[in-house]
């Protein structure tokens, strides 16, 4: 399947968009009266139908009382969020490939073009953690795979910024935290990458608890990809996008110098070793 029949597919988003404007078709209402019916704005569920954005958990449950699905509008839209997310998370790691420089923001993990395999498995096992032991061995290798990137002859720019959460936190345990912060100080021998670290001094700031990814195509446009709690979103509106990057040059200013930042991350290492 090519990369353009995948984009075409209907994505879940708008499998449900696509189920609620057939709901409501069925019962002979306009969106004005189902508007009326259900107190939410009819530009509100317009968009939810035409699989804009996904509508929610309020309007996902008003929807299945009126229309007597016993809550499967509601799991729908769960397995819609899920679904999402992998889509969105697929359409930026094949942008990532052919950036001219990446940018990376995370709050809580290590990035994953800076991941191990250990470390990625571990994160990875928190989603399902009785899951077989094989279970996401496909999902460690695909991950793996988007460092290719850096194997390019025109290899981009990668500036990632890091809180020290995600240094503090033993994701798989201190032998694998060790091996991957060995494999970040590693990695920051290679002039195109660019590491610092978010120190807790620096106290609150407005992207705690998710993460936010900036890609530079070739054509010199960005988009960003902003992640949390299991959801994400691909941003290409210049105006949201401008916002983002903003946002990013901020916990940039925030951040400690790359020296500093490296010896952070060394004497966690120790810790663990």
């Amino acid at each position: 399947m090519t990369e353009r029949e995948r984009d075409e597919r209907l994505t879940p988003r708008q499998v449900l968009g696509a189920m609620l404007q057939h709901l409501r078709k069925r019962e002979g209402l306009s969106l004005r009266d189902l508007a009326d019916e259900t107190r939410f704005g009819h530009t509100y569920i317009h968009r939810a139908e035409n699989g804009c954005q996904l509508p929610s958990d309020g309007l996902a449950a008003a929807l299945d009382q009126r229309f007597d699905m016993g809550g499967t509008l509601v799991e729908f839209l769960e397995m819609a969020r899920e679904g999402s997310a992998q889509e969105y998370g697929r359409k930026a790691a094949e942008r990532e490939g052919r950036a001219e420089r990446i940018q990376v923001f995370t709050s809580s993990t290590i990035p994953a073009l800076l991941q191990t395999e250990d470390y990625a498995r571990a994160l990875l096992r928190t989603s399902r953690p009785k899951a077989p032991e094989d279970h996401f061995e496909a999902a460690v290798t695909a991950r793996m795979s988007r460092k290719q990137v850096f194997n390019r002859e025109d290899r981009p720019p990668y500036w990632a910024v890091i809180d020290e959460a995600s240094l503090r936190r033993p994701v798989g345990g201190s032998t694998t935290m060790a091996r991957q912060l060995a494999h970040i100080l590693k990695a920051a021998e290679n002039p195109d990458i660019t590491l610092q670290a978010l120190p807790f001094e620096r106290g609150e700031y407005w992207m705690l608890g998710g993460s936010l990814t900036l890609l530079t195509a070739p054509n010199g446009s960005t988009l960003a990809y902003v992640e949390s709690f299991g959801s994400g979103e691909l941003v290409e509106s210049p105006k949201r996008v401008v916002e983002l990057s903003q946002r990013f040059d901020t916990v940039r200013g925030l951040a400690l110098p790359e020296r500093e930042s490296l010896e952070l991350i060394r004497r966690y290492m120790e810790e663990y070793q």
